[in-house]
């Protein structure tokens, strides 16, 4: 009876994998599909004549694009430390005032959509003239790695022993070097984890490239693959084989990471 239940979660779990990793099989399917195939009825579930044009319109034309968006996503991830970290320590260890409002107000920054603050950006962008910036979209895409970075530091550093920071203090260690020399060591895991979100946010950002820097020489992968989509003609192959070029950072870094994400998603859960 159990071999069998056994068996039967496992038939459910490669099913339900299988459905879910499906849309990814046919991107990689239709990457390799020759344009007269496209629209082949049925469709052709294998490529019967592979094709890498797809691939050399992406690596002659995407190329730096896929630059813009790796350094984009850096920035974001750089910035979001620089902000979260210390923030998440003060609301965690330092009794800042109102830090209950304060974590409230991130809660509630993370529930406004994307379209509603492009348009502040924008309005904002258009008078300090950083429309079609690098560092424009690296300020946009921190938006919203920030207040999840700061929730996620503040659980995780609450849960630090008193006595660690106690010794720390003990040996004459001030505020900002025990932030730096104990606190943020041990927090490896979160930093990881934030860090590995902030890069994946900005780099599939679509809606603050698409605003803010739609007409700039420097655009990120997400518009790259927008510009294939024309009224007449759609190159669905050079479409699909960048988002497959597209995907390889990110599934390397989830690939990568995961252990530590774990740890770092439930950081601060028990105490």
């Amino acid at each position: 009876m159990t071999r069998h239940r056994t068996w039967w979660k496992t038939a459910l779990g490669v099913l339900l994998t299988a459905v879910m990793l499906f849309p990814v099989y046919w991107m990689v399917n239709v990457s390799l599909t020759r344009t007269n195939d496209l629209r082949a009825d049925p469709p052709h579930w294998f490529p019967r004549d592979p094709t890498f044009e797809g691939y050399a319109a992406v690596f002659d034309q995407q190329l730096p694009n896929l630059t813009t968006s790796l350094v984009v996503g850096l920035g974001c991830v750089a910035l979001t430390l620089v902000v979260s970290a210390p923030a998440g320590y003060a609301l965690a260890r330092l009794r800042t005032p109102g830090g209950g409002t304060i974590g409230f107000l991130l809660l509630v920054a993370q529930m406004i959509p994307s379209v509603v603050m492009v348009m502040g950006f924008y309005a904002v962008y258009v008078r300090l003239g950083w429309l079609n910036t690098v560092w424009g979209l690296i300020i946009a895409d921190s938006t919203i790695a920030v207040p999840f970075g700061v929730m996620l530091f503040t659980a995780f550093m609450s849960g630090i022993s008193e006595e660690i920071l106690q010794a720390a203090r003990v040996d004459g260690a001030g505020t900002w070097r025990t932030f730096r020399s104990i606190v943020l060591p041990i927090s490896r895991n979160s930093v990881l984890t934030v860090s590995l979100f902030a890069f994946l946010w900005a780099w599939s950002d679509f809606v603050f490239a698409s605003t803010l820097s739609r007409n700039g020489d420097m655009i990120p992968i997400t518009l790259g693959i927008y510009n294939y989509i024309g009224n007449n003609t759609t190159q669905w192959n050079a479409i699909m084989a960048t988002a497959v070029v597209a995907s390889v950072p990110a599934a390397v870094l989830l690939v990568v990471a995961q252990r530590f994400v774990a740890g770092g998603v439930t950081a601060g859960a028990v105490k």
